[in-house]
């Protein structure tokens, strides 16, 4: 059985979608996703239209709060798209859009074909703030390596 890597990140814009503060921002999100989706590793995202927050009994997150969460095959994969493509630019510049200290992101291991829920992504956030890293949720700085099994 193989891993793959799946990341949440959430994060507190500086003013809600739509305000001229973070116009650049937004205007990137599409292009962001579209590199992502054409990156060498890329596995999966969770998109907007396929997410039922009242299905899930989650309450909807307030406008200046966004999240991403994803399936890569691999860390180094997770890697090359968010430092060595033009990504890169959108995240040196995370402090004009978003608040200090309202950030938060999480990696963690899946078996592969598995596609993580909304839900996975939140419990793996907790997780590592409760804990902090740790080989079931942990962050680029502190990376822990797929879990290896037992061959019968």
């Amino acid at each position: 059985m193989t891993f793959h890597l799946a990341q949440m990140n959430v994060a507190k814009l500086r003013a809600p979608e739509g305000d001229p503060l973070v116009a650049e921002f937004t205007a990137g999100v599409d292009l962001m996703n579209e590199l992502a989706d054409r990156s060498p590793g890329f596995v999966w995202r969770l998109k907007e239209e396929d997410v039922d927050l009242e299905a899930l009994g989650i309450q909807p997150a307030p406008p200046d709060m966004i999240a991403t969460m994803s399936v890569w095959e691999s860390l180094e994969a997770l890697r090359g798209y968010v430092y060595q493509s033009t990504h890169l630019d959108y995240l040196r510049r995370r402090r004009e859009w978003f608040v200090a200290g309202q950030s938060a992101m999480v990696l963690w291991w899946v078996e592969a074909g598995r596609i993580p829920t909304l839900r996975d992504g939140l419990q793996r956030l907790a997780l590592l703030g409760a804990n902090g890293p740790g080989p079931q949720a942990f962050t680029f700085r502190q990376t822990f390596p797929a879990p290896e099994l037992s061959r019968p």
